[in-house]
């Protein structure tokens, strides 16, 4: 079992940056960044598993990494517009999922989420 603590969320302006962190209790195969609006589905931001996979739609903007000596993968976005506002959410995989990264069943454990808002 492993647990998932994310961080970093909050207010800020459009082109403004922010860094989300996630600590997690136990090593994972891949990490990724979710997001969530409500009353829509969640969807892919990120992922790393040595090799990293990003959503056409923050290509450019956002960047993830990973330290491994602290379990915690870091998702810094920049850019930011107002249609990146929403709840992230912070998920940890344990087995290779091949191409299907950019899917929920891909990962095994979720943190709770951090809120992101975006202002105009």
């Amino acid at each position: 079992q492993v647990q998932l603590v994310e961080s970093g969320g909050g207010l800020v302006q459009a082109g403004g940056s922010l860094r989300l962190s996630c600590a997690a209790s136990g090593r994972a195969y891949a990490m990724g960044w979710f997001r969530q609006d409500p009353g829509k589905e969640r969807q892919f931001v990120a992922a790393i598993r040595g090799s990293t996979y990003y959503a056409d739609s923050v290509k450019g903007r956002f960047t993830i990494s990973r330290d491994n000596a602290k379990n915690t993968v870091y998702l810094q976005m920049n850019s930011l517009k107002p249609e990146d506002t929403a709840v992230y959410y912070c998920a940890a995989g344990s087995r290779y999922s091949g191409s299907y990264y950019y899917t929920q069943r891909a990962y095994d454990y979720w943190g709770q989420g951090t809120q992101v808002t975006v202002s105009s």
